[in-house]
């Protein structure tokens, strides 16, 4: 697909610095110098300034916020030769003892006292207001410490794990395993018939909103093989060709969406109640009246979302 990298948090050609994960030295030497920035989160959400434009606050690693940190950074990667981290100040509590609400409902926002220039916000309430280096740098930041802090213990013999290669692995020191940050593939799918397009809604959706059917890949399941399997399971229809659209990776917690088109082979719908509350086929023009916000029986799909991404290029008949 020509246009696959418009997705939020793709296209940014991030440098990632692998070359210096394991090279103390080189590592020793970012941290010392001066133009090194820090990406703070704080349970999740992304320390950012400003409205418009909207901006992911980098901070120098002299911060005296940082002191709070309990864990070594995590590199992320260079911007103009100097090394970009990620902090976590998770166990700072504000003196409110506000908690945020779960999830991407949660619109609350945290200012840290030491921080009076930044606030914390939910990365998916503001991540189409991010550039493209904002959003993938606050990705791969959220879904780093949300890796670190689900895998502190080895998978193998249950020991506590050490962090090693400036975050991007960790090692038991007891039994020798090494474990690696986990992301899940996910196949979301864009499902047409003709002029129309098949839509479900999960149970505790806003009412109306309709999105591309979705769900995890399984072992030795090739995409297009997970496609199939998915929109049968959940609303009965089989699908024939299926191609590749585009990727998105989705911190939340740790999946790679990979986003394809599937041609339905027939159009009844037996809907999955285990799966999904509902699901239909939407014409064209319904999908376009609901973006234009001139249908109030249909919610789109969530801004940033690849399911939007897909849904507006078949649109504009830009899926090539």
């Amino acid at each position: 697909m020509k246009h696959a990298e418009e997705v939020t948090f793709g296209g940014s050609a991030l440098d990632r610095a692998a070359e210096i994960r394991g090279d103390i030295p080189a590592l020793a030497a970012a941290l010392q110098d001066p133009r090194a920035r820090v990406i703070v989160l704080w349970r999740g959400k992304p320390l950012i300034a400003g409205e418009d434009p909207l901006a992911l606050l980098r901070l120098p690693l002299t911060h005296p916020i940082l002191s709070e940190a309990r864990a070594a950074p995590i590199l992320l990667g260079r911007e103009d030769g100097a090394a970009v981290f990620a902090h976590d100040l998770s166990a700072w509590a504000p003196e409110t003892g506000e908690m945020p609400e779960a999830g991407f409902s949660d619109a609350t926002e945290q200012v840290h006292p030491g921080c009076p220039e930044g606030r914390f916000a939910e990365l998916r309430r503001v991540m189409t207001r991010l550039s493209a280096r904002d959003a993938e740098l606050a990705a791969t930041a959220k879904a780093m410490q949300s890796w670190h802090a689900s895998h502190g213990f080895c998978a193998r013999c249950g020991a506590a794990s050490e962090i090693h290669q400036a975050g991007w692995q960790r090692i038991c020191p007891a039994c020798g395993a090494h474990h690696f940050p986990r992301t899940d593939p996910v196949v979301i799918m864009l499902i047409t018939r003709g002029n129309r397009a098949l839509l479900g809604r999960s149970p505790g959706w806003p009412e109306g909103m309709y999105s591309c059917l979705a769900g995890f890949v399984e072992p030795g399941e090739t995409m297009e093989a997970a496609v199939r399997r998915e929109v049968m399971e959940e609303a009965g229809v089989p699908v024939g060709p299926v191609r590749y659209l585009a990727s998105q990776p989705w911190a939340f917690p740790s999946s790679l969406m990979m986003g394809c088109h599937g041609e339905a082979l027939a159009e009844t719908v037996t809907v999955d109640p285990m799966e999904l509350e509902d699901a239909r086929w939407f014409t064209r023009e319904e999908v376009a009246e609901a973006y234009a916000g001139l249908n109030p029986a249909l919610m789109p799909a969530r801004r940033g979302a690849i399911a939007q991404f897909m849904l507006r290029n078949w649109l504009a008949d830009r899926l090539d």
